[in-house]
Parts: structure tokens; C-alpha cells; sequence
């Protein structure tokens, strides 16, 4: 095989991870969604969150985003299930640059 045929082969299987991921990104809409009404009726039967809810919509929050930068191609590393769930508490910003 060259090397160029290599090339076209990731590029096709990283067609199809984003495939998949589009697929669980179209999920998780929805599953933002059941969380933000199970945690706002929660708030007004208990008057405060849920910590398991928060902790678990943190995650969340932080897959997403690393979905996203999956499919924008600004990162290379395929989110969960291929990779650890994350925990919410990594930094959304991993360039190190300031904007002021």
C-alpha cells in the first residue's frame, strides 16, 4: 500500500467515528434536556440541586465539547466510549492563549 492510500483509509474511518459521533451528539441534546427538567423540578420539590445530577451534567457538558472538537477536527482524540468518560472537571480552553 502507499502511503497516499494510507492517508485516504484514516481519513475514511475518521468519516465514519464522526458519523458515530454526530449520531451521539444528536442523542445528547435530548439527554441535556431530561436533566435540566429532572434538576429544575428537583430544585423546587428539595430547594437545592441534585450533587449527583450536577456532577453527572458537568460530564456532560465536557463530552459534548470534546464531541465537538472531535468533529471540528480541532482534536484528534475520539471522546467516549473510545476514551475515558470525563469527569467535568478538565478546562474547556487547552491552547493556552489569552484573548485579552
Amino acid at each position: 500500500m502507499t502511503e497516499k492510500s494510507i492517508q485516504k483509509n484514516e481519513i475514511l474511518v475518521r468519516g465514519l467515528f464522526m458519523l458515530f459521533f454526530i449520531v451521539i451528539y444528536s442523542i445528547s441534546k435530548f439527554l441535556i434536556i431530561g436533566v435540566m427538567l429532572f434538576q429544575f423540578i428537583t430544585i423546587l420539590l428539595t430547594e437545592k440541586p441534585n450533587e449527583q445530577i450536577l456532577k453527572f451534567s458537568n460530564g456532560l457538558g465536557t463530552y459534548i465539547y470534546q464531541i465537538i472538537q472531535f468533529l471540528s477536527f480541532n482534536s484528534e482524540q475520539r471522546p467516549f466510549p473510545f476514551s475515558k468518560w470525563p469527569d467535568g472537571m478538565q478546562t474547556h480552553i487547552e491552547s493556552g492563549s489569552s484573548d485579552r
